[in-house]
């Protein structure tokens, strides 16, 4: 028997259960969820001598299980209901719900996790900024190809600087150049960039892509090319590499929907890792 008591049964309701269902799952995904995460079959009928409902079974389940297989249970419901806000970006809406829940997990035995450091406050981008940057792109059509490579390079480090990503001009090693590179949080990423008339194709991506295999393990790579990427050199180019794409349709996104550079490229980073695929354009992710 767990030591979960009445009260802490209020936090368990407030956090996964309404009006009897558990989250989001069906009578299906309840008996898979609870399968594959913890090795139980929550249909049996010990579980519902209270009554069959999902929440039901899972509080009689709660109070019977010791308290390290209770623990284990709420950490695992505590994760899918965050992938499931998270998914749908929905505001957190019981207050404290994570104090809640570390108070209870306490209550079982588990020691409270250890503050995490306070992040650097995000840059706050007024309107005007977007405004600006999206004219400061349209401005460079107007350049020759050469002058309008340097002006690119300097427009991304303003870009990259705007949103406080810690940006570094472009520098030159032994037999190779570097367009720049910024931070993702606490990434490096190691930045080609192209303005030309024609599609980038694969050769130009694995160009990148062997720089990155001669730097450190964790350097990962963004190509902007402002035309675009050909289909053909996407899928020639493959999956599973460190590099991620993004081009002008992209920034127009960016700056039209005002949103928050690092969050795109997060959920660029995400897509990859999902799905192996270098390129996934803005409005699809958002």
């Amino acid at each position: 028997m767990s030591d979960i008591r009445t009260l802490d049964m209020l936090t368990v309701d407030d956090l996964f259960i309404d009006s009897g269902y558990v989250l989001n799952f069906s009578d299906r995904t309840y008996s898979t969820f609870f399968a594959e995460e913890l090795k139980v079959n929550i249909d049996d009928p010990k579980f519902s001598v209270d009554g069959g409902s999902k929440g039901k079974r899972l509080r009689c389940f709660l109070r019977v299980s010791d308290n390290k297989l209770a623990v284990r249970t709420l950490k695992a419901l505590w994760e899918y209901r965050e992938a499931i806000r998270v998914r749908n970006r929905a505001e957190e809406k019981i207050p404290n719900a994570k104090e809640r829940f570390a108070e209870l997990l306490a209550r079982l035995g588990v020691a409270p996790a250890a503050p995490k450091p306070k992040e650097a406050a995000k840059p706050v981008i007024e309107k005007a900024k977007f405004t600006q940057l999206m004219s400061g792109l349209m401005a460079l059509h107007g350049m020759n190809p050469q002058e309008r490579g340097f002006a690119f390079e300097r427009y991304l480090k303003e870009l990259f600087d705007t949103f406080g990503m810690e940006p570094r001009s472009a520098f030159r090693l032994v037999g190779e150049q570097i367009d720049g590179s910024f931070l993702l949080g606490t990434d490096t990423y190691l930045l080609e960039a192209k303005w030309q008339n024609e599609l980038t194709g694969a050769a130009d991506l694995h160009v990148l892509n062997g720089k990155l295999l001669e730097k450190a393990t964790w350097a990962r790579g963004l190509f902007i090319s402002y035309t675009g990427f050909s289909e053909q050199g996407l899928q020639a180019f493959g999956r599973g590499k460190k590099v991620v794409c993004l081009d002008g349709a992209d920034l127009s996104e960016v700056f039209m929907r005002e949103l928050s550079l690092p969050e795109v490229m997060h959920c660029k980073v995400r897509r990859a890792a999902e799905t192996g695929s270098t390129f996934a354009r803005v409005r699809e992710l958002f």
